[in-house]
C-alpha cells in the first residue's frame, strides 16, 4: 500500500510539474517540505497522534503597511473626515467604476447599504417579490424583507453552490420586480440564462456581487450585467475597510436615484443648508472620507491579490478533483475569473468511511488546515420561517400567503444537499505559497487512507 500511495503521489506531481507548475515546498529541519509531505500523507492524521500536513502559518488578514497609514493620517489631518467635505470617496468612486468598466460608481457604509439602496431607488416595497437564493449571507434576505417585500427563494445547482438558473423563471409571477443573484463565493452565477429570462418579462437584474471583486463573466466584470452591481467592503471581503460597500451602474438615471437615495433624499446637486428634497424615502447610507482613503490605499494590492488566488485557486482544483469524494465547486462556461473570496469544495463521507463532515473537518483542522462548513439552510431557519408570524406581514399579506410563501420555501432539496455537503476554505488561504496548496490535498488524502480509523475514534 505504501508503495502505491508513494507512486501516485510521484505521477500526480510530476504531471503537474509537466504541466509547468511549480511543486517547490520549503526545508523544515533539513527534509524538503516535499518529502515532509510524502512523510505526512502517508503517516497517521494529526488526529491520531501524526505530524501535521501543514507546517507553516496561513497569511493573515488584512494585509496593509504604510500605505494605509498614510492615507489614513491624511484625512485625519485634512479635517475633511465626511462625503462632501472631501475628495477620499468621489476618487474611490471613480477608481472602482473604472476598474470594474462600469460608468457610475457610488460608495455606501456597507455592502447591506449598497444593497437597500439598490432597492430603494427601484422603490422596492409592500406586496412586491424579490427571487433570491437560499445559499447566501442572510443579509441579502434582510434587505428584501426590511422593504417588507417578501423574498422568493430559487432552489441552489448542486455542483455549483450558485442560484439554479433554470429554475428563476417558474418563480417569477405577477408580483416580482426584482431578481437578485448571488454571486457566491466570488463565483458568477449563470448569467446569461438569469439576463435571458429577465429580458423577456422586463425585470430589473440586481447583481450581489458582495463577495465578487474583479470576478468576471465572459471577459466582463461582474455587477454590471444587471441593471446594478452591489459590493461589499467588509473586513473579511477581498477589498477591506472595515465596513463600505458600492453600487456600480451603467444607466445615469439610476445613478442619481441611487445618490439621492442614499442621502437622505438629497440630490447630488442640493448642498449645504439648502433642504430640498427628492422621492418619497432616504436614508443616510453614506460613505465616510476614512473609509474612502482606506480602499484607495488597499486597491494598491487588489489585483496582485486575485491573480495570486485564481493561481492557487486553479492548482487546488487540479489536486482536489483527483481525490474521490471531493468536488470542488463547478465554475460554469461563461466564468472567466472567479474572485475565489470562498474556495468551496462538497465533501461525500461515503468515500471516507463514512466519517461525519464535522469530524472531517475537525480532522483538516488538526493538519493545519483550517475549514468551515459554510452557510446553513437559511430557508428553513427560525429567523427566516418566524417571518410568517410577523404581526406587520400578516397584516399585509395575510395568514394564508405567507402559509404558502413558507411552504414553498420548504421545498428546496437541491439547497438542503448543499448545506450538508460544503466545505469551505477563505481567500486568506489562497494568498499562501503554493505549497501551502500541496499540503491541503497531502492532508486530505492522509484523512481519506485513515478515515475508518478516524470513524472509530
Amino acid at each position: 500500500m505504501k508503495d502505491n500511495i508513494t507512486r501516485r503521489h510521484f505521477l500526480e506531481r510530476a504531471s503537474l510539474a509537466g504541466a509547468g507548475l511549480s511543486l517547490a515546498l520549503p526545508q523544515v529541519g533539513g527534509r524538503s517540505g516535499t518529502a515532509l509531505a510524502a512523510e505526512a500523507a502517508l503517516g497517521k492524521p494529526a488526529k491520531l497522534g501524526g505530524t501535521p500536513a501543514c507546517s507553516g502559518p496561513w497569511p493573515g488578514w488584512p494585509v496593509y503597511d504604510g500605505t494605509e497609514e498614510k492615507a489614513l493620517l491624511g484625512t485625519l489631518h485634512s479635517g475633511h473626515w465626511y462625503r462632501g467635505s472631501g475628495k477620499a470617496v468621489v476618487s474611490f468612486e471613480n477608481a472602482f467604476a473604472n476598474l470594474n468598466g462600469a460608468k457610475h460608481c457610488l460608495a455606501t457604509a456597507c455592502g447591506s447599504a449598497a444593497l437597500t439602496t439598490a432597492l430603494g431607488a427601484l422603490d422596492i416595497g409592500p406586496g412586491d417579490e424579490v427571487i433570491i437564493p437560499p445559499y447566501t449571507f442572510v443579509a441579502t434576505y434582510n434587505v428584501v424583507v426590511l422593504n417588507y417585500a417578501l423574498p422568493v427563494f430559487v432552489d441552489s445547482d448542486l455542483e455549483s453552490f450558485q442560484i439554479d438558473a433554470d429554475k428563476v423563471e417558474a418563480a417569477i409571477t405577477k408580483d416580482t420586480k426584482v431578481i437578485m443573484p448571488v454571486h457566491i463565493g466570488g463565483s458568477p452565477a449563470n448569467m446569461d440564462r438569469i439576463l435571458e429570462v429577465a429580458g423577456k418579462r422586463n425585470i430589473p437584474v440586481v447583481e450581489d456581487a458582495c463577495q465578487a471583486h474583479l470576478a468576471e463573466w465572459r471577459g466582463r466584470k461582474l455587477g454590471t450585467l444587471g441593471l446594478a452591481g452591489c459590493f461589499s467592503f467588509q473586513a473579511s471581503k477581498n477589498l477591506n475597510s472595515g465596513e463600505g460597500g458600492a453600487v456600480l451602474t451603467n444607466d445615469p438615471q439610476f445613478a442619481e436615484t441611487c445618490y439621492t437615495f442614499h442621502n437622505q433624499g438629497r440630490a447630488r446637486a442640493v448642498s449645504g443648508y439648502n433642504f430640498t428634497y427628492s422621492g418619497t424615502r432616504g436614508s443616510n447610507l453614506r460613505l465616510c472620507e476614512f473609509q474612502g482613503s482606506l480602499l484607495i490605499a488597499q486597491m494598491t494590492r487588489l489585483i496582485e491579490q486575485s491573480n495570486r488566488r485564481n493561481e492557487n485557486a486553479l492548482y487546488l482544483s487540479k489536486l482536489l478533483s483527483g481525490i474521490p469524494g471531493i468536488k470542488p465547486a463547478k465554475l460554469y462556461d461563461g466564468t472567466t475569473r472567479s474572485a475565489w473570496h470562498l474556495y468551496m469544495f462538497r465533501y461525500d463521507p461515503a468515500q471516507f468511511a463514512g466519517l461525519p463532515r464535522g469530524e472531517f473537518i475537525a480532522a483538516l483542522g488538526a493538519e493545519g488546515v483550517p475549514a468551515s462548513p459554510g452557510y446553513g439552510v437559511m430557508n428553513k431557519d427560525d429567523y427566516v420561517s418566524g417571518l410568517a408570524k410577523n404581526k406587520h406581514f400578516l397584516k399585509l399579506y395575510g395568514e394564508k400567503r405567507l402559509k404558502e410563501w413558507l411552504d414553498r420555501n420548504q421545498s428546496l432539496t437541491q439547497n438542503d444537499k448543499v448545506c450538508e455537503q460544503a466545505v469551505w476554505f477563505t481567500q486568506n488561504m489562497l494568498l499562501a505559497e503554493r505549497s501551502q496548496m500541496d499540503q491541503i490535498a497531502d492532508a486530505i488524502r492522509k484523512i481519506q487512507k485513515h478515515s475508518a480509523e478516524l470513524a472509530k475514534a
